[in-house]
């Protein structure tokens, strides 16, 4: 498969990616297996939930997003106004409307959970089934939600692949990327431009970029402007607008020098995390658990760094994209695989190694912030209390974006050469993963999961 970036930075929902968006395109691809024909034949349709799908499907919206795929709605342009709504009058009338077809629906009796079984590739596995009135199966298929958004089929099948073009400059890690980079004394972000124009005319590649910066811009503007409490039970109080008051009280720095800039970048994070954990729109990048990472970094870029363009926000997203791609080949981005290190520490190492470009680091200066900031991710586990995308996931995108940032001032402090390869710290975090026990990884079984019984 060829990975462009925008398989990495895709406009979509909340909370979760790999346990919102992904089964919401599973059910969406599903459905659209049948013809009007075939569907007048299915008289019911049943979901099975497989490890940490079922474990924390519930908290991250898994079964609402599956319903409403199966009724045609897909991440990218579903009103997310108009979720609650619908799943109410699905949960009332007991029925799924499919292409005008009403197709009896039984929350209870066709959506399992099952919570001691494993399907054999990933954690997030589902499977699907459509039934006639004499209760034989039309067509059952097994899904699996691998992170970010990408979802493989039980025929290890990319959904909706397409036969892959050949990118003038392929790489597979860090040090093909280097060595493409030094044959065409090229930025990571030119290179990235090069491959991605095979996909689609340049001009419509820069165009979708600065598209994906907007709508960053509008997640955090309508963080800061919201109030409230987040939905799930937790009781968690929206933080983000009543920081905006105390940070405008004391006055916007003009540059990053002043200390309390520091306090815009947690704003920009959390602002953009409370709008995910609200099931608002927001950008994958690379998940939507870690997604306030990068926009707040990027963010803080533009307002705080003097002469500083808006358009510059093109090469600052190609060059974090090309790091996603070296995680997503190298390494996974699911926390259900590999814990919070495959998002939170990926997105914190490519806000690193993108600033770290924006502000004319080398590319050795670039890979080692991105390394620095993966580096000190290595081990964090993905332990969301009653499985919400909230605590600790909101302050922890807040906390990888200052990681990036001094990342990448410790970076640009150095001369580029360090100790320990990007390669090196991906293909650790890989192995890290799997030692990991299964239930640090999105369970919702150990740690602050596990310890804060009373929330």
């Amino acid at each position: 498969m060829t990975l462009s970036i925008f398989d990495l930075f895709s406009i979509g929902i909340g909370p979760s990616s790999s346990h919102t968006v992904g089964p919401m395109k599973a059910a969406f691809v599903f459905i659209n297996t049948f013809t009007e024909k075939a569907l007048t034949q299915i008289d019911r349709i049943t979901i099975e939930l497989y490890g940490s799908l079922a474990f924390t499907g519930k908290g991250h919206g898994t079964d609402q997003a599956i319903l409403l795929g199966l009724e045609g709605n897909h991440p990218t342009t579903i009103d997310p106004d108009t979720i609650q709504p619908r799943i109410t009058n699905i949960l009332k009338e007991q029925t799924l409307t499919i292409r005008q077809h009403a197709i009896t629906f039984n929350l209870q009796k066709d959506f399992l959970f099952n919570f001691k079984e494993l399907l054999p590739l990933h954690s997030n596995g589902m499977r699907f089934s459509a039934y006639t009135k004499e209760n034989t199966i039309v067509l059952s298929k097994i899904f699996y939600s691998i992170g970010g958004g990408f979802i493989i089929d039980d025929e290890v099948g990319l959904a909706n692949d397409e036969p892959s073009p050949i990118f003038p400059f392929p790489f597979r890690s860090m040090r093909e990327l280097i060595a493409h980079c030094e044959k065409e004394q090229a930025s990571i972000s030119q290179i990235m431009l090069a491959n991605e124009s095979i996909l689609r005319p340049t001009s419509e590649v820069k165009a979708e970029l600065l598209k994906i910066a907007t709508v960053m811009r509008q997640c955090i503007d309508k963080g800061c402007q919201t109030a409230g409490i987040l939905p799930g039970g937790l009781n968690v109080q929206r933080r983000a607008s009543a920081l905006l008051q105390k940070l405008q009280a004391i006055g916007r720095p003009i540059s990053f020098e002043y200390t309390n800039s520091i306090a815009w970048l947690n704003l920009y994070a959390i602002a953009v995390n409370e709008e995910n954990a609200a099931g608002s729109r927001i950008v994958t990048a690379p998940t939507n658990g870690a997604a306030g990472v990068l926009p707040a970094v990027l963010h803080y870029y533009l307002d705080f760094y003097p002469n500083v363009q808006f358009k510059e926000v093109i090469d600052f997203l190609l060059t974090a994209g090309a790091f996603a791609i070296l995680y997503k080949k190298g390494a996974s981005i699911s926390g259900a695989e590999v814990g919070c290190q495959g998002e939170v520490g990926v997105a914190s190492s490519m806000a690193a190694g993108a600033l770290t470009a924006a502000l004319g680091g080398t590319i050795y200066q670039v890979e080692n912030a991105a390394e620095i900031a993966m580096e000190h991710h290595l081990g964090l586990t993905c332990d969301p209390i009653q499985g919400l995308v909230q605590i600790p996931c909101i302050e922890r995108n807040a906390m990888g974006a200052v990681k990036a940032l001094n990342a990448s001032r410790l970076a640009l402090l150095g001369n580029g050469s360090h100790m320990v390869s990007l390669d090196k710290a991906i293909a650790t975090m890989k192995q890290t993963g799997k030692d990991m026990m299964s239930i640090y990884k999105e369970t919702s079984l150990g740690g602050l999961a596990a310890n804060i019984p009373d929330c």
